[in-house]
């Protein structure tokens, strides 16, 4: 049970910013600019940075919400999602993506750890200034929002299956504010 009162029943962040639509409007906003607006990484590429952070928080509504999305997104190549949070190292993706979760991954537990050298690959695997800003600041604001859904204690389905839904219509609408409202 949350520790403010949200809607029954709405999990995750999107009971939070009901509570507080005048705040959550501009995280949701944030989030739909990072996961969906223009950028030289693909959604699904994105989606698997916030999942990946999330994982590493140990925030279960997140990781599981986004790897929902990024599955959606992946299509025929959904396995994917499992193998980066199990040892991105060694999946089967770009080592563009491999130096920019290295960055994430540390962002995630100390941001001034990330280093010349961290950024200097990333570079060197055809990482652009843009790859790295929109890394860096998808690992820092899915720390923020790790810790505003798992500080709230907001609802986090246990059903895997509840994660599909989230999953589609995040990757086929993007990050619209909810619009259910609280009573009282």
């Amino acid at each position: 049970m949350a520790h403010i009162p949200v809607p029954e029943g709405v999990p995750g962040i999107r009971s939070l910013v009901l509570f507080r639509p005048e705040t959550g409007k501009p995280l949701y906003e944030l989030a739909q600019a990072l996961l969906r607006g223009p950028s030289p990484l693909s959604e699904a590429e994105r989606e698997l940075i916030a999942t990946y952070v999330s994982s590493r928080n140990e925030c279960v509504f997140c990781t599981q919400s986004h790897a929902a999305a990024a599955r959606y997104l992946l299509q025929s190549d959904q396995g994917l999602v499992n193998v980066v949070l199990d040892d991105y190292q060694s999946a089967p993706i770009s080592d563009k993506l491999k130096a920019l979760l290295t960055i994430a991954g540390k962002v995630q537990t100390d941001a001034r750890t990330v280093s010349e050298a961290d950024v200097a690959a990333a570079r060197a695997a055809g990482a652009t200034d843009r790859d790295v800003h929109d890394t860096i600041l998808i690992a820092a604001t899915f720390c923020m929002f790790n810790r505003y859904v798992d500080g709230l204690a907001s609802w986090t389905p246990t059903d895997p299956a509840a994660y599909d839904a989230m999953g589609q219509r995040m990757g086929e609408l993007g990050y619209v504010l909810p619009t259910q409202t609280l009573s009282s």
